[in-house]
């Protein structure tokens, strides 16, 4: 992705080279084509491009427009066509970004709910001396600032603003205990200091004053009625489609991530229809697949193959049973944020196949499972039976239900009814807000984690149910994007995609779910696409075994840790049972929660590695009373 950086000096004191080489010399290990600069007085901005459509290439940014405000646009503008309409006459560069600049000349900060796609935005109006930072709806594409007394320093890679503050960040507790739990908001990193924009928000810097206001506002309404299941698959075929037509528009070969699933399934055997009866800008897709024959519950290769047969051209793919445990557990370069760091040597596998092959974007099926159905939570249904007093609909699904849990219908009534309830209610009662008993208490109590948990969002507590679960879903998706660490490719998620979401979103809920058919509506519109084996796939690949061997192999290394974890002397966990419970995943028994014991675990490793790097302030070390020598215990 293109890279856009500033700073802007609030006492009016120029940029001078010095200070926008640094700026410079921190986005220099981001691969790019080329690099331009803007400096005029207290601004200074610089921007890296990654080109990935033919348009990009004819683009010179920073931008001027035609009112004189300087833009910087990272991003992939979907709706193009749309703009080049409205804008009409007053459009001279057809660029995306100069289709931006003109949009914004035109109606102002209005024109941020207008664009469609992913992007990243900055812009400088010299004449109010204002500098405005926006993002995507879904936080696809990252834009952080630095904000202090004297200067703002921003850019869309967070790394750099880390290296330029000089070791002095203090830890976020709400981001860790968004980490510990599910994924941090999107507008927060692990530094205090440094802020992410919000998605669907900008944030406006003007005469020392910082404001963050909404331009598009995601209501589920649940409103759209067809007249028979028939329209409602044509329509989830056309937005599908629409959807991953957009992600096709590069000048290079775009590689597609393949699992066999059947998001991912479905992105490839599209795009393949698509580029077959429409064509598309991209010269060809082709696929990347992840497999491991010895995992017990791996059973990807078979079904991705079968993908692949019906291309008629066997993917790239990469065999984890090569490269042992896929994760290592120190820290060889930098991470911004906390995550097990993967093995250098299949790192190089992707990145060998990725230069090859002159491939710039990627295609990924994340929001799959979450939109379509998959992950969707029949309680919901119920519930929003119960609150409509559709008692005979009632009755029909808690029979249908209980037949295929085999649980009795009353247990199945009570828990969709507690969904009825307010949230400070159905924290004590749902056991999706029961805690994991190595995460502190007081930490726990202090920050809400029963909450996060149950994914509690603003303002959509007494939502109809199914609503809120809806508001949940597209919130929990925008903070997962935003962990998202830099690469070298550009990700492309066609679920992902405004129109798309609006849609499965104001459908009935049992279109996406209806006893014993989880994604049915997916399953229906695609049933002539997919291959037979792929439609009435119902497994899902598992790494428990990966987590297992993983504990085996670094235990004697971790053990040394585990007896005092700076996470424990911040007051995360309780050292005790964390040990015990990483114990247990070593000797094979796994926790239903193995993903936020690793979590927990990531942000140990994490934490060592930044305080022995001196990216935090001076004073955590004395805080924490813990001697170098623990510090410098690598795993």
């Amino acid at each position: 992705m293109s890279i856009q950086a500033g700073l802007w000096f609030f006492d009016g004191r120029p940029v001078d080279e010095g200070s926008l080489f640094r700026v410079a010399d921190a986005i220099t290990e981001y691969e790019a084509d080329g690099s331009s600069r803007y400096l005029l007085g207290s601004v200074g901005m610089i921007y890296r491009p990654f080109h990935t459509t033919t348009e990009s290439r004819l683009e010179t940014q920073p931008h001027v427009s035609r009112c004189g405000n300087v833009v910087m646009w990272d991003g992939r503008l979907d709706n193009r066509e749309e703009l080049i309409c409205e804008l009409a006459g007053d459009l001279v560069n057809k660029t995306d970004v100069g289709i931006v600049g003109e949009a914004y000349d035109r109606w102002g900060t209005e024109c941020f709910r207008k664009f469609l796609g992913d992007w990243a935005l900055s812009i400088w109006q010299p004449a109010e001396k204002t500098l405005i930072l926006a993002r995507d709806y879904m936080a696809i594409r990252c834009l952080y600032y630095h904000l202090t007394r004297e200067a703002i320093l921003w850019c869309t890679h967070l790394t750099p603003l880390i290296h330029l503050s000089g070791g002095k960040l203090t830890l976020n507790n709400e981001y860790i205990a968004g980490y510990l739990v599910s994924f941090p908001e999107a507008h927060i990193t692990p530094y205090q200091e440094i802020r992410a924009v919000p998605p669907s928000k900008f944030v406006t810097i003007c005469r020392g004053t910082t404001t963050v206001q909404t331009y598009w506002v995601f209501e589920p309404k649940g409103d759209l009625r067809c007249k028979t299941d028939a329209e409602y698959e044509e329509g989830f075929r056309h937005v599908f489609r629409q959807a991953v037509r957009r992600c096709l528009r590069s000048d290079s070969p775009i590689l597609a991530e393949l699992s066999g699933g059947f998001d991912s399934s479905s992105i490839v055997c599209m795009a393949d229809d698509i580029l077959c009866h429409e064509g598309a800008q991209t010269p060809g897709i082709d696929t990347i697949s992840y497999y491991d024959l010895s995992e017990p519950d791996g059973d990807d290769f078979r079904y991705f193959t079968k993908v692949e047969e019906k291309r008629g051209r066997k993917g790239f793919r990469i065999d984890l049973e090569k490269y042992g445990v896929p994760f290592i557990l120190d820290y060889p370069t930098f991470l911004p944020t906390p995550g097990l760091a993967q093995k250098e040597d299949l790192q190089l596998s992707r990145k060998k196949i990725i230069q090859e092959g002159g491939y710039r974007v990627t295609l990924s099926g994340v929001g799959g499972d979450e939109l379509n159905g998959q992950s969707a939570e029949f309680r919901m249904q119920i519930a929003d039976l119960i609150a409509r007093f559709q008692f005979r609909e009632l009755m029909d699904q808690l029979k249908a239900w209980s037949f295929l849990t085999r649980r009795p219908w009353i247990q199945l009534l009570f828990e969709s009814a507690i969904q009825l309830a307010p949230t400070s209610l159905r924290v004590k009662m749902a056991k999706g807000a029961r805690l994991e008993p190595w995460i502190d208490q007081h930490f726990a109590r202090q920050h809400h984690l029963s909450r996060r948990q149950l994914g509690e969002v603003e303002g959509a507590s007494y939502w109809r149910p199914s609503l809120r679960d809806w508001a949940m879903v597209i919130t929990s998706l925008a903070r997962q994007m935003a962990c998202h660490r830099s690469s070298i490719e550009e990700h492309r998620c066609p679920y992902l995609d405004r129109d798309f979401v609006q849609f499965v979103t104001s459908i009935p809920a049992e279109q996406l779910l209806r006893p014993g058919e989880r994604r049915s509506l997916m399953r229906r519109a695609l049933a002539k696409l997919l291959p037979p084996e792929v439609l009435i796939r119902r497994t899902k690949a598992g790494a428990g075994r990966a987590y297992i061997l993983m504990m085996e192999q670094y235990w004697q290394m971790l053990e040394p840790a585990l007896e005092s974890p700076l996470a424990a002397h911040l007051g995360y966990i309780n050292p005790v049972s964390f040990r015990d419970t990483l114990r247990a995943v070593k000797n094979g028994i796994m926790s239903p929660y193995v993903v936020q014991v690793m979590r927990g675990l990531s942000l140990e490793l994490w934490l060592r590695d930044v305080v022995r790097r001196g990216i935090l302030s001076s004073s955590i070390q004395e805080t924490l009373l813990i001697s170098p020598d623990l510090l410098t215990s690598r795993a």
